[in-house]
Formats: C-alpha cells, structure tokens, sequence
C-alpha cells in the first residue's frame, strides 16, 4: 500500500456523467487566448495544403510524422489559477510551483493502416523555471466526444498537464486519433495507433517548445490514466525499442490502465468485478471500434439485441455525451449482447480473441527505468488485477516493479490520488539526490 495520504471525495463519484463535468467548465479560469500563432508556429503551407481546423491536409511520406502544421494557444494560468483549478476536482496541487501556458497542436502522423492523417494534443508548459525543460508524456482515458480531448476542453484530462507542468516540466498531451480536431472516428484501443500518435505528438512538442523559446532535453517522463495507462506502457516499450533516439524515457507510471483484456478486463465483465454501466459502455465501444480494424462481424444484430444494433454504431460518432451513449443503449452487458455473442465473449477464439491480445503485449518487455504501476482496490471499471498481471508479466521480464495499491477508491478516485503523487515522484527523480523528498 501507498503511504501517501489516501481520499475518495465525493466529487470522484459520478465522474463518467460528463454534463456534469460541462457545469465545471463553466469555472473556466481567466486568462484564456485563442489566436493562432503563426510567428511561433513557423508554419509552412505547401500544395493540397490547409492548416484549418479538423481539415485533412495532403501528407508526404514518414519522414513527415510528427511535423508540426500549427500552434494556438487555448489556456494561460498563474500559479494561483492552476491551483484552483486543481482544488476544484479534488486534486492535491502541492507540486504546483508555476502558472502554466497551454497550446494546440495540430501535426501530421498515420492512422491504423499507415496510411497519413493528422491529430491534435495539448503542449504545456510552465510559465517559469529552468529555460530548458524535460517533458511529461500524458495519455488520456477513455473518451467518447471528440470536444472532451485534452487541446480542447478545460476539463480533468488537463490536470495531469497543469499537474507536472506547474511543477516545472513541459507535457505533451495527445488527443489519440480521431478525437479533438483530428478528422476520423477514433481507434478505440487500437494500441498501435495511440503509440504513433503519441510518439508524433512528442516529436511536434519539441518543435513548437522549441519555437516558444522553451527548448526541450530530451529527458521523457511517461505517465497516462485508465486508457491512456495502457497507451503509455506500450509508448514506453516502443521508446525502449529505439523508436525514437531524442527521448530518452527516465521513468514510467501508468495509472489503472487495462493491460490484460483476455486475462483480467473481459473476464470481469462476467464475474462482476466491472460495474454494469462501464461495462455497457466500454464493451459497445471497443466492439464498434475493433471491428472497423478486425472481421468481428458483419451487422451490428449479430452482436448486439435490438433495438441496441440499430443504433450503437451511431452513438460513437464522436459528439454524443457518454451519459447519452449509455442511456441509449441496455442496462448491463448480459442484455446488451446476443445470446450467442454474449457467450463468444466468455470463450473469445478468431479474430476476436486476435483483437484482445493485439492490446496484450504492452507489459511484455524489460523496461531500464524506475516503473511504478498506480491503481484502486474498489477500481470497477479497470480491476487492479490488470496491473498485478502487467506486474508479473513485467517481472517475469526480469523487472519487478510495485502496484501503488491506492486502498478503497473507485477508478477516477484512484486517478485523483495518484496524479499528484505522479508529480512528487517525477520531481524527486529529476532532483539532485537529496535535494527534494518523496
């Protein structure tokens, strides 16, 4: 167990109801600029070329991954303001030492088949400290409106940003594909295309840092929540196995990510451990998801009950609310499903067993950095086994690593903990040794 200080306010209650999260926005903190910023961008605009939003642009080859189209300012916060912002979602925001400045970033990278596309994500960066800056990879959570994405919603998926950031490092947040002002449908759990994303998303932040005058190291500190936990595992396996040589990956701590859908997350929608409406929810949109990468099925009715099947694959279009998408859809995953389907995924086989472990492997590697792996005992939507499975696999790699085992919080309420804590970590691994404490 962690012997850092543990709360489960009621304000990590109700989290998946995002109209309430739209309420919270109203408190939106002064000082927010929306110009584009052409000078700092430096961007260049070729033939078959547009840099407007959410507009698909004409790509060259690799070589362009990661380059950067645009940056706008959305958020400037000082320390007071981050602080507040903070303390209203019941974060901790004792590692805030700065105010912060926040940017869109639109860049080019691939989508699932390799083939170009661009996305979004958030670069943040302190407004004080060292000139140059050592960088935070946070990957967000689950989302099913493309509005809530880091660059463009002041919401919870930006505390981990204002978090570090005010703490004194840059963060590159992406948006993932899709979501944002990315064009497409979003990949959900599409493992490999979140890591190209967020590998891109990493390459244009040290561009445009660079271009506002706050260079970076190339010192990379990984971290990412539920979703996004296990998207930066598998960043972290990617940059140990050189898929960039500017990072250098120093440290790594994912919070309640599902590391093992065939081992641990499929089975716990089965023996209760997952709680219906997160069932409902997750498996509807992984299904719908998937089966755009994988021949899960051909109708929606050969998986879904009516009057389910005629509308689930709408209902992830990326602009209804998840409040919305569950209320539209059955009140457990037993009467979502098809009898038939139903019991495929207790003994999944074919491309569907395929699709789970294509997301399966993020823990199978060695990593050369500290790793802690964050979770929540009472977590019914990501079960802590997930990380005790990615533990032991990380172990059986010749890497033990802890489970931060948060006690009796639920899943957001395992985020709210672990976030800050994330925070003192990453500064007391940066810090010279004994200059700052746990």
């Amino acid at each position: 167990m962690s012997d850092e200080t543990r709360k489960s306010p009621e304000t990590y209650t109700g989290w998946r109801t995002r109209r309430g999260l739209a309420a919270a926005a109203a408190l939106l903190l002064t000082g927010l600029a929306v110009a584009p910023v052409a000078a700092a961008d430096g961007q260049r605009t070729g033939p078959g070329e547009r840099t407007g939003h959410g507009q698909r642009t004409e790509l060259g080859g690799p070589s362009a991954r990661g380059e950067l189209l645009s940056v706008t300012p959305v958020a400037h916060h000082d320390t007071a303001q981050v602080r507040r912002f903070l303390g209203e979602r019941g974060i901790a925001a004792d590692p805030v030492r700065y105010g912060v400045r926040a940017y869109r970033l639109t860049y080019r990278t691939v989508d699932p088949y390799g083939k170009p596309t661009t996305a979004t994500g958030l670069l943040t960066l302190p407004t004080g400290g060292a000139r140059r800056l050592d960088l935070v990879s946070d990957t967000h959570g689950t989302m099913v409106k493309r509005s809530y994405a880091p660059s463009a919603s002041e919401d919870f998926g930006r505390v981990p940003s204002y978090l570090n950031a005010g703490a004194g490092r840059a963060v590159a947040a992406p948006d993932y594909l899709g979501l944002g002002e990315g064009p497409g449908p979003h990949p959900y759990m599409d493992t490999r295309s979140s890591v190209t994303a967020s590998l891109d998303m990493l390459r244009a932040a040290r561009t445009a840092a660079g271009r506002l005058g706050r260079p970076l190291t190339g010192a990379l500190y990984a971290t990412g929540f539920s979703q996004g936990g296990q998207v930066a595992m598998a960043l972290g396996k990617a940059l140990r196995a050189g898929a960039d040589g500017h990072f250098r990956l120093k440290a790594l701590a994912p919070i309640s990510g599902p590391y093992d859908l065939e081992g641990q997350e499929m089975p716990a929608l089965y023996d209760g451990r997952v709680n219906d409406t997160s069932g409902v929810l997750y498996i509807s949109y992984w299904l719908t998801a998937q089966n755009r990468l994988h021949p899960l099925y051909k109708d929606p009715a050969q998986v879904f009950r009516a009057p389910y099947a005629g509308r689930v694959t709408a209902l992830f279009d990326g602009t209804h609310e998840e409040d919305d998408v569950v209320r539209e859809l059955a009140p457990s995953v037993k009467q979502l499903l098809t009898p038939a389907f139903y019991e495929r995924m207790r003994h999944p086989d074919g491309p569907l067993l395929a699709a789970m472990r294509a997301a399966d492997h993020t823990c199978d590697w060695k990593p050369d950095v500290p790793v802690r792996l964050y979770a929540g005992a009472a977590d019914t939507d990501v079960p802590i086994g997930n990380a005790d499975s990615c533990a032991a696999r990380l172990a059986g790699h010749g890497k033990p690593v802890p489970v931060v085992d948060q006690g009796d919080v639920d899943h957001f309420g395992s985020f709210a903990v672990s976030a800050p804590q994330v925070t003192r970590w990453f500064d007391a691994l940066s810090s010279p040794p004994g200059a700052q404490g746990r």
